[in-house]
């Protein structure tokens, strides 16, 4: 009990200490920011723990954290850290937003997101997105997409969580269904591959697309790429990717945006900062093995400044 005691006080003169340095120096607009205090503060910091950061912030300081926050920092840096001070759920549910807002819609964010992520995320995410915008997440989809690339959207977004047991009786079937939906008749059965591919488990479709490759000529991905084009081929290859192996999934895609000169920020950012409290200790792993280096010294080849400080200290270290 003395030991507990003792912890609880020292993390508590340490939350004191870390708002006593946010509050007396860090964002005071008026003499200087310290970028470097807020990267350290609040990039080593849980969800949880950020929050707490914040509720003592406002009951110190009379004024809301955030509001300090957006008013200290701009650009790459305050993307970065506005993420943070968000739940994984809240900050998938603002990017689908972002994405959908406005002219045009941001397919690849939409794709990025509602296809790769699990069903108790996206019930998560469908929950919280109603919380903050008094709006329905398919509802919203639906409005900004269309065909076949909408039903597999709103398929997944309102998908209900399945069995994680394999049902070893429809491998084969679900298999032989997938095949004679695409490769082996003229056209593409797509409400045939978008049920199977947002009614089963992981674990299920796994074995479908190993017992898949006994009746095609191609595996999943090459018969994917040969059926379907544009934001469909995309869906369905991040699907499949990510079935298969999700954190190789987004190590590629990190590759893929730091590939040329420079690095495609808003990839780079929403990956690491939605990952980075859920499976970006295994991303880093698979970065390593499939592109020879380590993610955090790819991030400081294409990075710079602040920015680069604060996603290297998400990343956690050089592999």
């Amino acid at each position: 009990m003395l030991k507990k005691m003792v912890i609880l006080n020292f993390l508590t003169l340490r939350g004191q200490h870390i708002l006593n340095i946010l509050l007396n120096k860090t964002l005071d607009t008026h003499l200087w920011v310290d970028e470097q205090t807020i990267i350290d503060v609040l990039t080593k910091r849980t969800y949880n723990q950020r929050r707490e950061i914040a509720f003592a912030y406002e009951r110190r300081a009379k004024k809301d954290m955030i509001s300090a926050l957006k008013g200290a920092l701009s650009g790459s840096l305050e993307t970065v850290i506005l993420g943070l001070m968000k739940s994984t759920a809240q900050y998938d549910a603002s990017e689908i937003k972002a994405s959908i807002k406005g002219l045009g819609t941001d397919e690849e964010s939409l794709i990025d997101i509602l296809c790769s992520r699990s069903n108790a995320e996206l019930m998560e995410i469908r929950k919280v997105y109603k919380e903050l915008f008094k709006k329905d997440l398919e509802k919203d989809v639906a409005g900004d997409t269309s065909g076949d690339f909408a039903k597999l959207l709103l398929a997944l977004a309102k998908r209900a969580e399945p069995s994680s047991v394999i049902d070893y009786q429809k491998i084969d079937e679900d298999a032989r269904a997938l095949y004679d939906a695409g490769v082996k008749r003229k056209g593409t059965d797509v409400k045939c591959w978008i049920s199977i591919m947002s009614e089963r488990s992981v674990p299920h479709l796994q074995k479908v697309f190993e017992r898949y490759k006994s009746y095609s000529p191609y595996d999943m991905q090459e018969s994917i790429r040969k059926e379907v084009k544009g934001d469909l081929e995309k869906s369905f290859l991040t699907l499949v990717q990510c079935f298969e192996n999700k954190q190789l999934y987004f190590a590629n895609r990190l590759q893929d945006a730091m590939k040329s000169k420079g690095a495609k920020e808003k990839v780079l950012t929403r990956i690491t900062v939605s990952r980075c409290e859920v499976d970006l200790k295994k991303i880093r792993q698979e970065f390593r093995a499939h592109h020879g280096k380590s993610l955090y010294q790819t991030i400081a080849e294409h990075t710079k400044g602040d920015y680069q400080r604060a996603l290297l200290s998400l990343c956690g270290g050089d592999d």
